[in-house]
């Protein structure tokens, strides 16, 4: 790593993805406008430009920049776009925002930076809790063998350290995108962040969550259907775009370094859902094709 700036002169800039849900993007920039430590510069890339939401991003209050993307570039592409647009201009830090999630308070950026800083941090992210209830994790986090769910299993922890759900309220340092890169266009959505995760490890950057901040988002444990007892689960969105990015991504991570002892588990645990949980070898035929898919890198859309 490069040598910091003073605490009082670093630059950070926000990264939000935006498409179709205005009102959620107010909520969203209202939020990050009251921090405490203020942000410097906020990008709003928009996959589905309308007049409407410039008006918002433009009346926000906050140094701002709007970037319409007349192609839908998908979460991955719009996040690689607006984090090049945030180094471009000279951030030291980047900061991740989703449009339907916001910072739970105003003092998530500064328990952000000040945990970065403590640990020597190259990335830190908040806990990210569900918006109907922020005491519940949005997506339950299995450390050994039981499932936490809320965010009292995590009372008195100062770190996780090599955890993080990307990119909801990730803090990133400008010189860890220097070493990881930004998300893979290709990927579209679905698996990037976990892209993303695979190269910190392999990277061994410092990385973890702080779960003294949080991040609200809505729940996100509906496509996940408990297998063999509860031991497993597998994932299984109900929208037939949402799957087919979800498995095709998903096989070509599983064929990444890094990731791929998880390969067998895999053929396992869907192997199972599909054809002993649902008795659907339709279904089983389909991931089995888009998996392939994903292993031999044919990104073509659905």
């Amino acid at each position: 790593m490069s040598a910091a700036a003073p605490a009082d002169a670093e630059r950070i800039v926000v990264v939000v993805v935006t498409r179709y849900r205005r009102d959620l993007l107010a909520e969203s920039l209202a939020a990050i406008a009251t921090q405490t430590r203020p942000v410097d510069h906020v990008i709003v890339v928009d996959n589905g430009p309308e007049q409407s939401v410039e008006e918002v991003v433009r009346s926000c209050g906050l140094p701002v920049t709007y970037l319409p993307s007349r192609r839908n570039l998908g979460g991955a592409g719009g996040f690689a776009l607006g984090m090049l647009h945030a180094l471009s201009l000279g951030a030291d830090w980047v900061w991740c925002a989703d449009d339907d999630g916001r910072p739970a308070d105003d003092t998530v950026l500064a328990t952000l930076l000040d945990s970065a800083r403590t640990h020597g941090l190259a990335e830190v992210s908040p806990l990210v809790t569900d918006k109907a209830d922020p005491e519940r994790l949005a997506f339950p986090l299995r450390r050994g063998l039981r499932w936490r769910r809320r965010r009292s299993d995590f009372a008195g922890l100062d770190l996780l350290p090599r955890y993080a759900s990307l990119f909801n309220g990730a803090l990133f340092r400008a010189d860890a995108l220097d070493v990881v890169g930004v998300p893979d266009y290709r990927l579209f959505f679905r698996g990037d962040e976990t892209e993303i995760h695979r190269r910190l490890l392999r990277a061994g950057l410092p990385f973890g969550t702080c779960p003294q901040a949080a991040y609200v988002h809505p729940e996100g444990t509906t496509e996940f259907e408990d297998i063999l007892g509860g031991r497993l689960s597998a994932q299984y969105p109900a929208d037939e775009v949402k799957r087919f990015f979800t498995y095709r991504n998903r096989g070509y991570l599983m064929a990444q370094p890094g990731m791929r002892w998880l390969l067998p588990l895999e053929f396992l645990r869907f192997g199972w859902f599909f054809l002993v949980t649902r008795r659907d070898r339709a279904g089983w035929r389909e991931w089995l094709r888009l998996t392939a898919a994903g292993r031999h890198e044919r990104f073509t859309r659905a």
